[in-house]
């Protein structure tokens, strides 16, 4: 987001564009700081630009910035909450032309692009013992921590359990492969009655996750070329694009519109679906009686769940720093910080304490939030290039490609790779 709202969207602009832009906007100053870099004097505002909060937490985010606000007398936080689909842009044309919010959030494979291009202050010294270490060094470059771990989440298998009793089939186990899962999901399909076995959007970020479950990688170890076009990959492309007309709607029957998976799944037409856990709380207050759960994503020879981790940092030209530094280390890791993510299902906080993260196991719906733990075991992270939000639209119209008959995976591939590995060098 990446969501029926997907959370996954490419931030990174590319390092290139961003340094040209910060070098054109050098001179602007900020909203924060129309003229200088000095820190002002007195109550200061801190500005924090965000996209995790739409759609459903918005009442959260005010509730973490209340709490604060109460515990930092003289600090004010303005949030401006924009839609994940618009926030690419907005933050891209934001930190080129140095109107940048003090703060702003990023997802993990945008980091690298925003840290390279100057934009992010460097908070080297900040207190990080509260948070996952693997998590704090995701977001270090060149040895400085520009930012801090803000949330992370993956992806799992969600299921109608009375679909599946409907139609005499045995529910998803952590043992499920491929197969299982197909065989399940043509018992489930009924298009006479709307009612679909599977929903699996067929993108980029599905993409780079199935070859990893069959056991390749989307690009090569040193990042400098694609490794998709072999067998894995063929079979990654088949998987997600031979489901719909299937047993998953296509793109005439609404697939891919905003929210026509969440809304197929709580009206109760979708025995299995492949989003985030972020989407928990959706589902719970939207189909309050649907009796559903989650199992941890079938893989093919291996398991590879999706893991996708957000970040916050600061403008590096913003004139608030030490109050900015205050709201960073708050909305990441204090208890009110803990206590409202994990009462709300929005993501789950980066903190190492796992004992803090017990409450999230006792929440129901669904049952078996264990699967969210059990699919950190084996994951796979999104592939950080700077050309990201090019090589996604190139991924995702060969893929769309296949789904609707028009081209065949061998040849998707080669399209892929032939346009792909000029933007790696």
């Amino acid at each position: 987001m990446f969501k029926s709202k997907w959370r996954r969207l490419a931030l990174s602009a590319g390092a290139v564009v961003l340094a040209a832009g910060l070098m054109a906007g050098c001179s602007q100053g900020s909203a924060t700081n129309p003229g200088g870099s000095s820190t002002p004097t007195g109550d200061v505002t801190v500005r924090f630009m965000n996209f995790s909060s739409n759609g459903g937490h918005e009442a959260d985010l005010q509730t973490i910035i209340t709490a604060f606000e109460a515990a930092n007398p003289g600090i004010k936080i303005a949030p401006e909450t924009v839609a994940y689909a618009d926030y690419a842009a907005k933050l891209q044309t934001a930190v080129s032309g140095g109107t940048a919010a003090d703060v702003f959030e990023l997802e993990y494979a945008s980091f690298a692009n925003y840290a390279a291009a100057g934009a992010l202050a460097d908070i080297t010294g900040i207190d990080t013992a509260a948070y996952a270490p693997s998590l704090v060094t995701a977001y270090q470059s060149g040895g400085k921590q520009y930012g801090l771990p803000e949330s992370f989440s993956n992806v799992v298998l969600f299921y109608n359990k009375d679909l599946f009793d409907a139609a005499g089939v045995s529910y998803p186990t952590a043992d499920w492969t491929w197969a299982d899962e197909k065989a399940a999901a043509e018992k489930l399909t009924d298009k006479a009655k709307g009612i679909w076995g599977d929903y699996q959007p067929v993108s980029y970020y599905e993409f780079y996750k199935t070859i990893a479950q069959s056991g390749g990688s989307f690009l090569t170890a040193d990042g400098t070329a694609t490794a998709f076009n072999n067998a894995a990959g063929k079979q990654a492309v088949e998987w997600i694009a031979g489901k719909p007309g299937t047993v998953m709607p296509t793109e005439a029957d609404g697939a891919g519109t905003p929210d026509f998976d969440t809304t197929l799944f709580t009206s109760g037409k979708l025995a299995m679906w492949h989003t985030g856990i972020w989407m928990f709380s959706a589902v719970a207050s939207a189909a309050p009686g649907l009796n559903w759960d989650i199992a941890v994503e079938p893989g093919n020879t291996t398991k590879a769940s999706a893991l996708f981790s957000n970040a916050v940092a600061i403008s590096a030209k913003s004139a608030v720093q030490d109050a900015a530094k205050k709201w960073l280390s708050f909305y990441t890791a204090s208890q009110v910080t803990i206590d409202t993510r994990l009462a709300s299902s929005w993501e789950l906080p980066p903190v190492a304490d796992k004992a803090k993260l017990a409450k999230y196991l006792t929440i129901n719906p669904p049952a078996s939030r264990q699967a969210v733990f059990d699919s950190l075991d084996k994951v796979a992270l999104a592939p950080v290039m700077v050309q990201s939000s090019q090589i996604q639209d190139i991924v995702n119209s060969e893929l769309t490609a296949v789904a609707a008959g028009r081209t065949s995976a061998d040849a998707a591939l080669q399209n892929m790779q032939k346009q792909i590995d000029p933007l790696l060098k």
